[in-house]
């Protein structure tokens, strides 16, 4: 019969149980450790590559364990063909290689590259040669010369076009005037450079005699304005029309400066019938025929009459275009204004001397007293641009005589004075040999 054991014999039981157990732990505990760490050290070793990164423009193979020196970049085919054909010393190819070179970068298989065709006689080809074929096509010296001069031309293209100026020509029996409509221009040319957009206008003077002159409105800010102004000329005869011409000046207002000319137009009006009614015509505008002074200069002056004191104003504003001096040297050019009363010189002025200026500003005035009242007729107003340089001292550079019986711009100056009085005109003249 078994002994029966109490409770005290089987809490002191307990402990002995337990102790004996952890010692069984530990003997198979640490040999289990110790195959586990064998284990990993030696998959460490021979472990695998997990990816393969493939340069897809070099053909570029990096494993992760051989980032050093030693690799080949830009290899050729031929190349990497040997490579893989090569044996291991044990007789055995490298199937690892080759394993790997059959994946992409996911680690998947891939299929082999086979030629694609769209037809039996048309074969696709590969995008690495339709580049190398567009691209020769694309640096060939002829299509080069193609491209420079096609682009030159369409610079002196838009170089040379300054816009188109529409306008009618009429002429009224009944009231025996000639009537012009200016109506619009398209294209123009912009002049203010932070905007690119133009004020543009128009001046339209009759030739040769220059006696009728007219202006539009100014539009702001556009490059195709619509003035649709008529302008009627009357005591113009019929027959007188064939023997005029038209002169239109398209301009770009400027609050600051002077207007900046867009460009010209010329319409003879020979061979142009107007018996039969309105004629609509259209013009391209061309560049401003600008006649500088290279001999000379020039000079801007500006006169008033003053009929109510007799007095006649001359400001010598400023000067342009002066020549060099003998030796090669700038010129130090003043103004000497000598007033005459028939062929009697009555006053005389001078302007400060400006040191080595080819453009001086003078902005000088000076009020000459009128020995007759009312009488400019026979009143003349010389102008004389001098040099006074050290080697040649006081030699005249260029003359100007403002007059009554003068021509052209000069005689046109001195009319607007006598019909316009306590009104300051400024224009500019060229000067002719002293």
């Amino acid at each position: 019969m078994a002994p029966i054991v109490t409770g005290e014999a089987q809490f002191a039981a307990v402990p002995a149980a337990v102790g004996i157990i952890s010692a069984f732990g530990l003997v198979f505990t640490v040999p289990l450790f110790a195959w586990i760490c064998c284990q990993r050290k030696s998959a460490k070793t021979n472990k695998t590559p997990p990816y393969k990164f493939v340069h897809m423009l070099k053909g570029v193979d990096i494993y992760p364990e051989k980032l050093n020196n030693k690799k080949k970049f830009g290899a050729d085919e031929k190349t990497e063909l040997n490579t893989k054909n090569v044996t291991s010393p044990t007789g055995t190819k490298n199937a690892l290689h080759l394993d790997l070179d059959k994946r992409d970068l996911n680690g998947n298989f891939t299929q082999p590259n086979y030629k694609v065709r769209s037809s039996p006689d048309l074969d696709i080809p590969s995008p690495q040669k339709c580049f190398v074929e567009e691209s020769k096509e694309l640096v060939t010296p002829e299509g080069l010369l193609s491209n420079n001069a096609h682009s030159s031309t369409e610079k002196t293209d838009k170089k040379a076009k300054l816009g188109t100026l529409f306008f009618s020509l009429e002429y009224n029996f009944e009231k025996k005037a000639f009537v012009v409509n200016i109506k619009e221009a398209h294209g123009l040319s912009a002049m203010d450079e932070q905007s690119m957009t133009s004020d543009p206008y128009v001046k339209m003077t009759i030739l040769p005699d220059k006696k009728h002159r007219v202006k539009t409105r100014v539009l702001r800010k556009t490059l195709d304005p619509t003035f649709d102004e008529t302008f009627s000329f009357y005591g113009i005869l019929y027959g007188q029309v064939e023997n005029l011409a038209l002169h239109f000046m398209v301009l770009s207002f400027d609050r600051f400066s002077r207007d900046d000319v867009i460009g010209e137009v010329l319409v003879p009006l020979s061979g142009i019938d107007l018996s039969e009614g309105r004629i609509l015509m259209n013009r391209e505008i061309s560049k401003r025929n600008v006649r500088k002074a290279v001999g000379r200069g020039e000079l801007l002056v500006s006169l008033c009459y003053q009929s109510t004191t007799n007095t006649l104003t001359v400001v010598v504003l400023k000067a342009r275009h002066v020549p060099k001096a003998e030796s090669s040297e700038l010129s130090d050019p003043y103004v000497k204004v000598n007033l005459y009363q028939g062929n009697k010189r009555v006053c005389k002025k001078k302007t400060h001397v400006k040191k080595c200026s080819p453009n001086p500003v003078f902005n000088e005035l000076f009020v000459f007293d009128m020995p007759s009242e009312g009488e400019l007729k026979d009143t003349k107003v010389e102008l004389l641009l001098l040099d006074s340089g050290r080697l040649s001292r006081n030699d005249v550079i260029g003359q100007l005589l403002l007059c009554a019986t003068a021509e052209g711009t000069v005689g046109e100056h001195w009319r607007e004075i006598c019909e316009h009085p306590r009104r300051q005109i400024a224009k500019w003249h060229t000067l002719s040999e002293g």
